[in-house]
Formats: structure tokens, sequence, C-alpha cells
């Protein structure tokens, strides 16, 4: 279903009058559409377990894989998603990918959802953040009536960030083990609750009680792949960032500063709908973040960005010093590094662009 997108009179403040700007958009979600779009992104569109390459430094991947492939034939082959584990009398499969960012996480849950799709199952697929944002637009009930109509539920970036969130997103994910449906998941959770800078597991099952017997924890071992052909430097000319985005299709052009003033005037769950139709984005001006807000609804940004291969120029200081050392070592350090680890290779693509 098409987004429609209204178009803020004055707002535009791209720094190029003939390149629009993200901060000229504000988009409007129709609450069917968040359920049409619960499917993997474009990034991940022909993920499959065979084009994960698994490391052979860390045997957690390949057997990752292997347990995935298991999973995924018996939840697709189970039959309708209501009553029939209770039939067997034997709870619906729940596995949880947990891992350090880069190690192909996102890739694997995504080949999870392809593949029961591919053989007559159904799968549902969204991040954290949207899975909360479609209980808000279409309440608890109707939330579980939909998502119980799919045999598995992959929810990418598991957040324990909220207390309230994380209490909702238990709630539901008890209300659909009930039902039948099979469940996976990735961590992205505060690093206080991880084990060497990685998830703990036994606090996530805590936290979700009625699952916590049904979870089977999957741990994915590894270094980030992204950091093997990707450098961060110093960002490109203002100048040139406007040159190269000049006259493209799908282009846009906005200062960071707008930009990030106009992140706080729309729900993080829409940043997908604000990137309709953007197929390059151009940021002048790009400096340190220092405000923890603002930080994490960049890191939001990012990670949509990613969802949709859209290549990124920035200038500026580009991704150098764009988190503080306070950050990097704080509550929320595995996202931030997560971000830069995806916005260093959309960085990458984006120079290609360059004249």
């Amino acid at each position: 279903m098409d987004v429609s997108s209204t178009l803020v009179t004055g707002s535009r403040t791209a720094p190029d009058a003939g390149t629009p700007g993200l901060t000229g958009i504000v988009p409007v979600v129709p609450a069917e559409r968040l359920v049409a779009e619960l499917v993997p992104p474009a990034h991940f569109a022909d993920a499959t377990f065979d084009s994960y390459v698994p490391d052979e430094a860390h045997a957690s991947q390949a057997a990752a894989v292997d347990r995935l492939r298991a999973v995924a034939d018996e939840v697709a082959t189970s039959g309708a998603a209501r009553g029939w584990w209770r039939r067997r009398r034997t709870a619906a499969p729940a596995v949880y990918l947990d891992g350090g960012f880069g190690v192909g996480k996102t890739h694997l849950l995504a080949a999870l959802a392809h593949r029961v799709r591919a053989h007559g199952g159904t799968a549902a697929f969204g991040t954290f953040v949207e899975y909360t944002h479609l209980v808000g637009a279409l309440g608890f009930g109707a939330t579980v009536q939909a998502l119980s109509a799919f045999r598995l539920v992959c929810i990418d970036e598991f957040e324990l960030d909220d207390p309230g969130d994380t209490v909702l997103m238990s709630r539901l994910l008890r209300e659909l083990a009930d039902h039948g449906v099979a469940l996976a998941a990735t961590s992205n959770t505060l690093p206080e609750s991880l084990g060497e800078g990685r998830f703990a597991a036994e606090d996530f099952l805590r936290e979700i009680q009625a699952l916590a017997a049904r979870f089977e924890v999957l741990r994915i071992d590894g270094q980030d792949y992204r950091q093997r052909s990707v450098r961060h430097d110093g960002g490109l000319a203002d100048d040139v960032v406007r040159a190269s985005v000049a006259g493209r299709a799908g282009a846009t052009v906005d200062d960071f500063d707008a930009l990030l003033t106009h992140l706080e005037r729309v729900h993080p769950s829409k940043y997908g709908a604000l990137l309709d139709g953007v197929r390059v984005v151009g940021l002048t001006g790009v400096h340190a973040v220092t405000r923890q807000d603002v930080a994490l609804r960049l890191v939001v940004l990012v990670d949509r960005l990613y969802d949709r291969d859209v290549p990124v120029l920035l200038g500026g200081a580009g991704t150098d010093g764009l988190f503080s050392p306070e950050m990097l070592a704080g509550g929320y350090r595995k996202k931030y590094y997560r971000a830069l680890s995806r916005l260093g290779a959309l960085a990458s693509d984006g120079a290609a662009l360059v004249p």
C-alpha cells in the first residue's frame, strides 16, 4: 500500500534549492500498511541460508545456520498456526539469536522468514519498534489477532531500553506463543545486560517470564563483516555532496542539524516511510552528536537507510567522531557501534557516486 506524505510549506531547508530534502516530508502511515510491511527489508530481500557464509574461525555461525534450517522446516510444515502445536502438546519453536553487530543475525532472521514462506508457511518480520507501534495503532487485542495468523513472527533488534515497551512486548510474545505462533528474535539490549559486550541470555529469559522455558538461545560469535571493506574517514566537502546529488533521480540533500531537528517531529516508526522513493541521501555539515535522545533517533534513521540500501554522502566530519567517547562507552554503545558500522557501509556506497 502506498504511503501518503505531506509536504510542509516552508520547512524545506535543503542547501541546494534544486534538490528536495527529507525535512520537507511528514509521512502519514495508515495502520494497515504497518501489517502489510511486516516483511524482510529490501537489503535482505534475497537473504538465504546458502548466501550466508559462515566464518570458519567461529563454529557457532555454521551451527546457527544448521539449527535455523531445521526450525524453518518444522514451522513451514506445521500446518495451521492456531492450535496445531497444542494438539501435539509441544510448544512452538522460539529461538533467540545472540551476538555482536555485523555477524549476520538479521541476515539469518530474514533467511528464516524467507524459507518458511517459500515452503508454504507465513512469516511476519519487523523490528521491535515496528511491533510496538503496531500495538499503538491497532490496539493490543487487534495486534494479537493480526499476528496470530502467522506461523512465525520474527523480531529484529529486540530492545530493553524502555521498561513499558519491554513489558508490552513480553506480554505480546506470551500471547502469540499461547496461540501456537513460532517466534524468532535477535538481541539488541542495553549493554549492562550483556556478557562481554553481548547479550546475557538469562536476563532476557527472566524478562519474558512466561516464555522463559520456550526460548532457545543461539549464540553467534564473530567479527563485524562490514568492517572488512569499510573505512571510517572524515566527510566529503559539502559542495561535493551538493554537486553529487544535484539532478540525480530520487536524491535528497539536507543540512545535518536541520534533519536532526526534523526527526524530533516524526515518530521513529515512520522513518521508513520518510524514505519512500529516496535513492540517495546527501547530508552537509555532519558533526558530532552530543545529546543522547538525538543520537538514538539518528540510529533509527541509519537502520532504515540500511534496510533500504540507500547510499549516503556525508559532508562535514562524516562518521569521524559522530558519537562521543562517552556514548560509545555508555548504556547504548551497542546501538551506536551498529549505526557506525552500517553508516560506514552506506557512506562507502555514497562515495562511489562522487563524479
